[in-house]
């Protein structure tokens, strides 16, 4: 835990996004994305940002590891795959839907207790089937309905309220508004509502980076490292079966990752190494790319991240071109070691 109290909030202000991703299309660049990255080094301090990393931003669903790590502090007791649920965006699958309602069964409560939205399956593979079969959305299906089950169970045992578990002023969003400063080292900016109606708060890209290394070189038997390890241990669980930040986590040893809405991804190593990306367009064909590119400034063999460069456009039905990060996010872009 810090030692210290929690710097002052990011500043409130349109971000300054710099240009991070290039879409190209027989030599020539078509298209523009911007946004910001930053790059930890083990110490903590900023090896590499581009665009703005000091601005208040909203992590979306990268926030989910903390409130994760804020839940067990305060007594949830799941571990494995159901932590790895309690902080998915996951695709709907039926493993998901299961894995909730096993939580849900040890709260002693049902799919009508949840309060998220009810919504589709994430999964458009999943979504697809789903409306073939004429299926209505629902909560359960809903890619936030672990984290939700895993809220009302921890009410449960600590004898909180259910049904205004989603209200700012709850003990259990007071415990996790309280964990989200304390990981990211800075007061919250911002306080609004997610889409799936648990509070959100913002921070900057250099906090939520913080956040993601101190639960990633968290020591055994600590709540940051229970949410680290089921996390690492079973990465589907939190998205689904073919997503990129499950794959990237399975490609790179012993990496933490989480995905959010709108173009966030955070990254960080056991050694603290970490990288936070905000696509200013929350596009995810520039999310991705950017991501690994943020990984090889960091350190990450760039053989493992070649899955990750991102789509190629097509022409014809043949390669004319893609979205690649540009030239500052080139490894060679970072100053030699002192």
């Amino acid at each position: 835990m810090l030692s210290s109290p929690p710097a002052a909030a990011p500043p409130i202000r349109e971000p300054r996004h710099a240009p991070v991703a290039h879409v190209t299309r027989g030599g020539l660049v078509e298209g523009v994305h911007y946004g910001s990255v930053v790059v930890l080094g083990t110490d903590g301090e900023v090896r590499f940002e581009l665009g703005d990393t000091e601005a208040a931003c909203y992590p979306r669903s990268a926030l989910k590891p903390l409130q994760a790590v804020a839940m067990v502090r305060a007594g949830l007791p799941l571990d494995g795959d159901l932590l790895s649920l309690a902080m998915g965006s996951h695709s709907g699958e039926e493993r998901h839907l299961a894995g909730t309602r096993r939580i849900l069964a040890l709260a002693g409560l049902t799919e009508d207790d949840l309060r998220n939205v009810p919504d589709l399956p994430y999964g458009q593979a999943v979504r697809d089937a789903w409306v073939r079969e004429g299926r209505p959305p629902s909560r359960l299906a809903q890619n936030c309905s672990g984290k939700h089950a895993a809220m009302l169970y921890l009410c449960t045992l600590n004898g909180w309220p259910l049904q205004t578990y989603l209200d700012p002023a709850h003990p259990l969003q007071t415990a996790i508004a309280e964990a989200v400063e304390e990981l990211t080292g800075q007061r919250i900016a911002h306080v609004t509502v997610d889409g799936c109606g648990t509070p959100l708060f913002a921070v900057s890209l250099q906090g939520i980076a913080r956040a993601a290394a101190r639960i990633a070189t968290a020591v055994p038997g600590s709540p940051e490292f229970r949410v680290a390890d089921a996390l690492r241990g079973h990465p589907e669980m939190a998205s689904g079966t073919g997503r990129d930040v499950a794959e990237l986590m399975r490609a790179v040893p012993g990496l933490l990752a989480k995905d959010g809405f709108e173009g966030v991804q955070t990254a960080a190593l056991p050694d603290g190494r970490a990288v936070a990306v905000k696509i200013a367009d929350g596009a995810n064909r520039a999310r991705v790319p950017v991501a690994a590119a943020a990984l090889a400034l960091a350190g990450v063999d760039a053989r493992l991240l070649t899955p990750f460069a991102g789509d190629p456009a097509t022409g014809g039905g043949r390669p004319v071109g893609g979205v690649r990060p540009v030239a500052a996010l080139d490894p060679s872009a970072l100053p030699s070691p002192a």
